[in-house]
């Protein structure tokens, strides 16, 4: 890239949100973003298409979300530098994130110099979490409180979050590229797991755990 810039991919739903973002991060004269995604399936193929420095990534997106893309990405790319900016501030979707592959996860609400603190760092192969959330986490793992999902696989996790949304089995099915069957026996599983026995039940504690928006 001209200059030594740092390019950036962009992943997020929100079309403005991915504006703003984009003004932050090229406001200085270190970052260049060379691609902006909608959805986790987009940001997979982007990658593919540019392998930029940074992944700059929301995680609660339609489809298979930003975990899943982190997967998707890390299977292709273990070197990948992703980034996650999150509206959860909670330990749940960082575990999670990091689990993926993820090397930094920061709240959206961050202030913009410490956002693109946490780019440079990510982009230079450093992990950078926000000192909140980081604390959070460690308490969550000394005091023993982690979340019920905690006890889930990511694969499971996936299909939790989609059935939460609402998804059907075979809306899952068709988002995962999995069979009917295979999700069908995650479902099982995720139920048993949760102590949950409907679909209702499933979006409760999903709201409860920040997974959903109530």
């Amino acid at each position: 890239m001209s200059n030594n810039k740092t390019t950036v991919l962009l992943v997020d739903d929100h079309e403005l949100v991915r504006a703003g973002f984009r003004r932050l991060l090229e406001d200085g004269d270190k970052l260049v973003v060379v691609a902006e995604a909608g959805s986790g399936e987009q940001a997979v193929q982007d990658y593919m298409k540019y392998h930029p420095d940074v992944v700059v990534m929301d995680i609660s997106m339609p489809g298979i979300g930003g975990i899943g893309a982190i997967e998707r990405i890390i299977a292709r790319s273990p070197e990948a530098r992703i980034l996650v900016l999150s509206v959860h501030e909670d330990g749940v979707f960082t575990s999670r994130a990091l689990q993926a592959g993820a090397k930094g996860f920061i709240p959206k609400r961050s202030a913009p110099e410490e956002m693109i603190k946490a780019v440079e760092q990510v982009a230079q192969g450093k992990i950078f979490i926000d000192p909140e959330i980081a604390q959070l986490i460690a308490l969550q793992k000394v005091t023993g409180s982690e979340s019920i999902i905690d006890t889930l696989s990511q694969r499971e996790f996936e299909v939790f979050s989609l059935l939460a949304e609402g998804k059907t089995v075979n809306d899952i099915a068709d988002i995962l590229n999995l069979s009917p069957k295979t999700v069908g026996t995650h479902h099982t599983n995720v139920k048993q797991k949760l102590n949950v026995s409907n679909s209702a039940e499933l979006a409760r504690l999903a709201i409860r755990s920040g997974i959903l928006e109530a």
